[in-house]
Formats: C-alpha cells, sequence, structure tokens
C-alpha cells in the first residue's frame, strides 16, 4: 500500500482508505477496480473485501468503503526519506460516504510527516471544497480548535498523549504546506465542473490530472458556474473574464481564505496529461495534448505528460492503424471525415507507446521547470 510507484509523477502510493463508486466517463476503466478485486482474491481477509463485484465488463465498485488497518494509516511516518505520495489510488478520499473522521486521520498523518510531499487526487471537488475549506475557516477562527480535533486522532492512532499530540498541532498551518490538492477532469464537461471548486479550494499546490484525457480542455475558457454561459475562468492564469470585458481580476466572493498563492496569483500550479491505457482503452487525439501543452507554456505552468496510454500516433511505415478524430470518434480509413481532423493511431501497449510528444518529453513539476 506504500510501495513504490509505477507512476511517472509521484514516488510511493499510499491507500489509507480503499473503495469508490463510479461517477463519471473516466471511471469506466479505472485500474483501481481490477486491481482491488485482484488484492481481494489473493487475500480475502483484507480490508478490499466487498469493495468490487464481477460484472460482464469486469469488476466493478459496489460502492462499499473501508479505512485501512493503522499500520497502513501510519506507514509515511515511518518512510524517513523524503517522498512525493499519491494518496489514495485506490479510492477517492473524498468520496461522500467517507466519514470526515477518517479523512481527519488520514490529515493528521500527513501533518505529522513534513517530510513528504502529499498528492490528494479527487474527482468529488465540492467534497473536497467543503472539507478543506471548513479546516481552515476552523482554523483562522480558532487555532486551538484544530489542535484538540487532530491532537484527538493522534491520540488514538499513535497512542499518544492528547496534550502531547497537541502540541506538535500547535506549529501547523492550514491548508498545509505538504499537501497538493488536484482534481481528475477527463473532458471540458468535468473540467467544468471540478476546477471552479479547485481554484476555491484553499492548498499549497493545485493540480489537475486530465488522464484519461477524452476530449479536448480549454483551460483558459472554464465556465465559472455550469448554467451560466459567457463567463469564465482563465484556469492557469487565475482570472476572471467574460465575453463583454475580457480579462477581469478574481472575485472575492468564492475564495476561502489562504487561496492566493505567494505572488498573489490564484491559478492553477501544474497540469498532468494522459491517454488511457488497457485492453479496452479508448484512444487519445494528439491535437488535445499538444492544446494543453500550448496553454501551459503561454501561461507559465508545468506540465507533465504521462504517457499515450494504449494508442499512439502512427510513423510511417506502421501497419494496422486506424483513424482518430478530434471529436473523440475512431473507426478504420474511408470512414468520411474532415482531413483535417484526422490522425492515425496504432495500438500498442503502454511501454511501447512511450511517453514522447512530438519527440519531447516533458516532466514540467511545481518549483520546476515548466
Amino acid at each position: 500500500m506504500g510501495d513504490k510507484s509505477g507512476i511517472e509523477w509521484t514516488d510511493a502510493t499510499w491507500n489509507p482508505v480503499v473503495g469508490c463508486s463510479i461517477v463519471s466517463p473516466g471511471c469506466t476503466h479505472c485500474y483501481a477496480m481490477a486491481q482491488a478485486a485482484r488484492i481481494e482474491r489473493m487475500t480475502p481477509a483484507t480490508h478490499y473485501a466487498g469493495t468490487t463485484q464481477p460484472s460482464k465488463a469486469g469488476p466493478v465498485w459496489t460502492g462499499r468503503l473501508a479505512l485501512a488497518p493503522e499500520h497502513i494509516l501510519t506507514a509515511p511516518l515511518r518512510w524517513k526519506r523524503p517522498r512525493r505520495i499519491f494518496v489514495n489510488s485506490m479510492g477517492d478520499l473524498f468520496h461522500e460516504a467517507f466519514q470526515d473522521d477518517w479523512i481527519d486521520r488520514v490529515f493528521a498523518v500527513m501533518a505529522l510527516a513534513p517530510q513528504h510531499t502529499f498528492q490528494v487526487l479527487t474527482k468529488r471537488a465540492s467534497r473536497m471544497r467543503d472539507y478543506i475549506g471548513a479546516c481552515v475557516e476552523t482554523f483562522h477562527a480558532s487555532p486551538d480548535g484544530m489542535e484538540e480535533r487532530f491532537a484527538d486522532h493522534c491520540g488514538e492512532i499513535l497512542s499518544m498523549p492528547t496534550n502531547e499530540a497537541a502540541t506538535i498541532f500547535e506549529r501547523v498551518d492550514w491548508p498545509l504546506k505538504n499537501v497538493w490538492l488536484g482534481v481528475s477532469a477527463e473532458d471540458q464537461v468535468r473540467a467544468d465542473e471540478r476546477i471552479p471548486q479547485l481554484l476555491a479550494t484553499p492548498a499549497a499546490i493545485r493540480f489537475v490530472s486530465a488522464e484519461p484525457l477524452l476530449g479536448p480542455i480549454d483551460f483558459t475558457r472554464i465556465r465559472r458556474f455550469p448554467t451560466v454561459d459567457r463567463e469564465y475562468l482563465h484556469a492557469l492564469a487565475g482570472r476572471c473574464w467574460t465575453d463583454q470585458t475580457g480579462l477581469a481580476n478574481p472575485d472575492p466572493d468564492w475564495a476561502f481564505p489562504g487561496c492566493r498563492f505567494s505572488d498573489g496569483s490564484r491559478g492553477l500550479d501544474w497540469i498532468i496529461v494522459g491517454g488511457e491505457s488497457g485492453p479496452k482503452a479508448r484512444p487519445m487525439h494528439p491535437g488535445w495534448a499538444r492544446s494543453i501543452r500550448d496553454q501551459c507554456a503561454a501561461a507559465g505552468v508545468p506540465f507533465f505528460f504521462k504517457q499515450w496510454g494504449s494508442f499512439r500516433p502512427a510513423i510511417e511505415g506502421e501497419q494496422d492503424w486506424l483513424i482518430v478524430d478530434s471529436s473523440g470518434e475512431w473507426d478504420l480509413p474511408d470512414h468520411g471525415w474532415p482531413e483535417e481532423t484526422q490522425v492515425a493511431m496504432v495500438q500498442r501497449n503502454k511501454r511501447r507507446a512511450d511517453r514522447l510528444l512530438d519527440g519531447c518529453t516533458h516532466d514540467g513539476m511545481p518549483g520546476g521547470p515548466a
């Protein structure tokens, strides 16, 4: 549960809670469902028991959620060498059915391990905003209240006297400086739903994982409110704008304390892009990835190209290729789509598909080159 990770943008994974449920198209071929089912088959008595069930399409989440045993929950405290740690690759920490008490325990451990950087990724952006916003507001209103709340958890988790734990938490500021918060967004609809909530969430670093990327995303034109036309967020620059006025200053009405960064901006700090892998993978049109790369370059935001997934652009002379249209449809040649929107792709396993976008590796990270 805390093993070295094969995920390119992190060093290790940590799963203090497990289980989930499908909420959007990006979940359809979720690798975690199959992995959870495999763990349950191999070791039926683990906390993964009952989190998945078989279906004609393969294992699917049941909606059952579980808190990991204490030795897993406290694992980062025993890792002395600093690591980037992806939190909850086998579930969603902000799932609507996870108790606040469970989330408190996870954040208590992260607060006690400042040597690490924790990367939290969710599809439940609204729940994350509510939880983090409440923590920050409570901290600003009553620091002692936050100390007592998390000191109680430390007493339970580490068998530490509450007064001793409270002393540790006197030095903890909210939002936690070593916790990065991100949302998954596979297309423009999901970006419009989740990114405004993320931008209103206090965090040291805020990022988006556009994986699996199933359609184009314009980060400069995020709909600020799903039901309101012509009012947008430039999510990379951290500005609101309308069709009439152009760029404008951020509106303080949708901010919690601590949303601003040290340089005064409110935009996203990092974008990850990746295609889908696996036997049922859906191809990612190269134009979608190039557009996000170029948007990030223009705004000076780090861009990380994780993978093509199971499909990459065909090289001259390769056989068995198919056509992918910018609409997201794919088929064999001679389907009648406009030539300018098509690209030839080949299906390969993830390793053979590589990580090169137009011949370059993009490993941008917060604090490093964009």
